[in-house]
């Protein structure tokens, strides 16, 4: 039964079931001190503007963000402060609805254009995950629009014009991020971003926080992610072994590398391990996500490989890697080692 699955249908009860309580070696720890926030990069995109002065500053900042930190977050990123707001409000407006309206949407098939759902896989896990989600398409809009939720009534108005946003900033991004590699600007413009997916986690209040996980220690699939976590505490990097909190700033982006970029980098930039913690007070974040078509080859870009720095990783099909991450999203040495070139 759907709604069996669906985690904040099972909060009603006021008890975590215990396929969601995690082995005491995954748990996430020191819940009960005060939260700790470094001091992680922030960039001012302001500068990477197209014939800017300080362009190469930016782009400069940018590699020392994901070389130090693996993530970053953005200011004058050109996403208006009304829409930020506009989308995370009809994102919580969607799963504040009665649970029954959305039984509709629930799928269990993790290719299905548009699917509610809870956890990660749900059905090939053993331990299962405090969030539910609503996932879909989103590019081209016109193409997937009519297949997104009708409720909220402002859903699909304000969610396209986001989504349009945001593809816009992550393809800026991802130009600065070539000529930083010395790639062609257009690299990323045609298969290797052209499926773009929107992910709204709804992470609801946990009965026991010690005891469950918004989303376990994991690197994103795609390209990038562009992610909206509003102002509540939840998300943390793994930097030097050990777990760091990210500061919620209002009306920012965050920004986070996927495989994808990683392998076509050569390993020269890499993803970032990070998770959700539970909290007791109900959270949504928005990330949208850039992805290569699932026919896509991918491989190493030829400019960042030669004879002293050889490809480390082989061609394979976008379709390959989901295929073999939906098996082991949990374990990012496992996920990457069937494509990579033994030395």
């Amino acid at each position: 039964m759907p709604m069996e699955k669906l985690v904040f249908y099972g909060f009603k009860h006021q008890q975590i079931p215990p396929s969601f309580i995690i082995p005491p070696e995954k748990r996430p720890q020191k819940l009960d001190l005060p939260v700790v926030y470094h001091n992680t990069p922030i960039i001012d995109l302001k500068g990477g503007a197209e014939g800017a002065l300080d362009r190469s500053a930016t782009i400069q900042q940018i590699f020392k963000a994901i070389e130090e930190f693996g993530f970053f977050q953005l200011v004058n990123d050109g996403i208006p402060e009304e829409l930020m707001e506009e989308v995370m409000e009809v994102s919580k407006e969607f799963f504040e609805m009665p649970v029954e309206d959305r039984l509709s949407l629930y799928c269990e098939d993790p290719m299905q254009p548009v699917r509610v759902s809870s956890s990660i896989v749900y059905e090939n896990e053993e331990v299962h995950y405090w969030r539910d989600k609503l996932r879909h398409l989103c590019h081209p809009v016109e193409e997937f629009k009519h297949l997104w939720p009708s409720k909220p009534t402002k859903y699909r108005e304000v969610i396209a014009t986001y989504s349009v946003k945001v593809r816009a900033l992550a393809l800026k991004l991802l130009d600065l991020i070539c000529e930083g590699l010395g790639l062609q600007p257009d690299y990323f413009n045609g298969e290797l971003s052209q499926m773009q997916s929107i992910l709204i986690n709804h992470y609801p209040p946990s009965p026991d926080p010690s005891l469950t996980l918004g989303l376990p220690k994991h690197i994103d699939p795609n390209v990038i992610t562009i992610l909206h976590q509003g102002d509540l505490y939840g998300f943390q990097v793994l930097k030097d072994g050990e777990w760091i909190d990210v500061k919620p700033l209002p009306n920012t982006h965050l920004v986070v590398l996927g495989h994808q970029l990683q392998i076509i980098s050569n390993d020269k930039l890499k993803g970032v391990e990070h998770r959700v913690v539970s909290t007791n007070v109900p959270r949504t974040t928005i990330a949208m996500q850039i992805h290569p078509s699932m026919d896509c080859v991918v491989e190493p870009a030829k400019e960042v490989t030669d004879d002293v720095n050889p490809a480390k990783y082989r061609s394979f099909t976008y379709q390959e890697f989901v295929d073999s991450y939906l098996t082991s999203v949990i374990d990012t040495q496992k996920t990457t080692k069937p494509f990579k070139i033994l030395a």
